[in-house]
């Protein structure tokens, strides 16, 4: 699906992260332009800097401070790419939506769940497009499994089960992302947003009561997590993130429904079904996967409907509310309104 016409955007935030987001961008899309960036830090926009240069483009200026680019190139972008600690979500993402631009929006996607309707209220008024950057539900593997799942033919779900793991606390040591004031969250907020962004596509209902208990591990945030949860069907959820462990990063989410089973991973790696023992494991086949970047332009061109909308974001920012309220008072039940 190759980028037809010009688009100019900014990228809100130049860390690790972005700058990887930067190199695919610059490869794969000539018709993209990126005439300022926005990134306190000097070191980080100077690599920003190299990148471009070594890609034989013209480098972007940088204005760190949010509110003056907007003013001074508000006529001249027209989207821009979030990719900043997790408590600046909200506010970044209101002002660039306000000014006029099409936002995609890293994960997870905002704080909590006033903040996910905040932001649904006003991508409804500035009739905007908001794009929130899960690989999971951008993935050819979750979409067609939501496919199957709502179209009835694996019959109704009964329970569904997800697991993740990482390195996560000496890999973020040192880090905004041990920051709570800055990260809402550790280990289950942070890669583990993965997990429970994508078992809340694929559940496509609310949870309606959660327990859930943290271990923090001697840390600022959660290291370690268990959950167990409701969904309003009835459906039961069971969900683990291990935030220390071998040097790794995976995941493991299991769909079981009344005709058949599905087996997943948080970041769309796999999907793979099961009717009897006797057939096993088979995967699934699905549609070739699409890019961050290049499904953000079709959702703005209006070619796709939204992958991963501010919708599943709210379904998502709901169950982390009652998480957070349940593991602070040792896995008391929390019902969600």
């Amino acid at each position: 699906m190759p980028q037809s016409s010009p688009i100019k955007m900014t990228f809100i935030g130049c860390g690790n992260m972005a700058q990887g987001h930067i190199r695919r961008i610059l490869a794969g899309f000539p018709q993209t332009e990126v005439p300022v960036v926005c990134e306190p830090s000097i070191t980080a926009y100077q690599r920003v800097v190299t990148i471009f240069v070594e890609a034989g483009r013209e480098p972007p200026a940088n204005e760190p401070d949010l509110k003056q680019l907007l003013a001074r190139y508000r006529d001249s972008l027209d989207a821009a790419f979030i990719i900043t600690p997790h408590a600046f979500h909200h506010d970044q993402a209101r002002a660039c939506l306000e000014t006029g631009l099409d936002v995609l929006l890293e994960k997870p996607m905002v704080m909590s769940a006033a903040e996910a309707r905040s932001l649904i209220e006003i991508r409804d008024r500035t009739h905007r497009t908001l794009v929130v950057a899960f690989q999971g539900s951008l993935s050819p593997q979750i979409r067609t499994a939501v496919s199957m799942l709502r179209s009835g033919a694996l019959g109704p779900i009964l329970s569904i089960n997800g697991i993740i793991w990482q390195n996560w606390m000496d890999y973020t040591d040192g880090t905004w992302r041990q920051q709570p004031d800055l990260s809402g969250g550790g280990f289950l907020f942070d890669s583990g947003a993965h997990l429970l962004n994508t078992v809340s596509d694929l559940a496509g209902e609310n949870f309606v009561e959660v327990a859930a208990w943290f271990n923090n591990y001697e840390r600022p945030v959660e290291i370690f997590g268990a959950i167990i949860g409701r969904l309003r069907s009835g459906a039961l959820v069971t969900l683990q993130g291990c935030g220390q462990t071998v040097i790794s990063c995976a995941s493991d989410i299991r769909v079981f429904c009344s005709k058949a089973m599905l087996r997943t991973g948080a970041w769309g790696e796999m999907l793979d079904i099961q009717y009897s023992d006797k057939q096993g494991w088979q995967p699934l086949p699905v549609p070739p996967s699409l890019g961050v970047w290049e499904q953000f332009l079709a959702v703005r061109a209006g070619e796709i409907a939204n992958p991963s909308p501010p919708e599943v974001g709210l379904r998502m920012a709901h169950l982390w509310d009652a998480i957070k309220i349940s593991a602070a008072q040792n896995g008391q039940p929390v019902q969600i309104q």
